[in-house]
């Protein structure tokens, strides 16, 4: 996986690489498309780089997550209208996992972490396999869980890390050991 990160909406405050990578949002910053809310905005922070084929994104993802849908985790784009957000996202006064696949318009999904804490060590894993697109979660060195297997295109990307508040500003992210690689087996369970 060959190419270097650029930025979309590059954050004010910033520093690190894909080893260890700290940022704070900016005001009212997100990644969504139509459904239910009726608007489209495009200007989360992302740390992308380019990826063909198929391959395997993981981070590790923590954040200071107190307001309404403060969210940071991976995100693979297309281009505006068509990418997958996943990770963290603080609502219902809770930590969530959270995935946002958007085809022209945005779905959500959420699975709720009751025992999760901001300081909790989330790894996010997101598998692209010709037109199908896994994630994957562990929380504190547990085993991946699956959250979600959606279609999704097979076309060149970008894949890397976002972060949003999109009612606030000043949610700080971090975002360790990011890495893009081959994919891992189709396997879905394990044995």
């Amino acid at each position: 996986m060959t190419g270097a990160y650029t930025w979309i909406s590059e954050p004010a405050s910033w520093h690190g690489d894909a080893s260890d990578l700290s940022l704070t949002t900016g005001k009212a910053t997100d990644f969504w498309q139509k459904t239910f809310y009726g608007f489209t905005r495009d200007n989360g922070h992302a740390f992308l780089k380019p990826v063909s084929g198929d391959f395997t994104a993981s981070a590790t993802v923590l954040g200071a997550y107190e307001a309404l849908y403060d969210q940071a985790g991976l995100m693979l784009r297309v281009d505006a209208r068509n990418w997958i957000k996943t990770g963290i996202e603080y609502t219902d006064r809770l930590m969530h996992f959270s995935v946002v696949v958007t085809r022209e318009v945005s779905d959500w999904s959420v699975i709720p972490l009751p025992d999760a804490t901001p300081e909790s060590q989330v790894r996010v894993r997101l598998t692209r396999h010709d037109d199908a697109v896994r994630v994957q979660y562990a929380i504190d060195g547990s085993h991946w869980r699956m959250a979600r297997l959606a279609p999704f295109s097979s076309a060149d990307a970008s894949v890397g890390v976002m972060a949003c508040s999109p009612e606030r500003e000043g949610f700080r992210a971090r975002f360790r050991d990011i890495d893009v690689g081959p994919a891992i087996d189709r396997k879905l369970h394990d044995d």
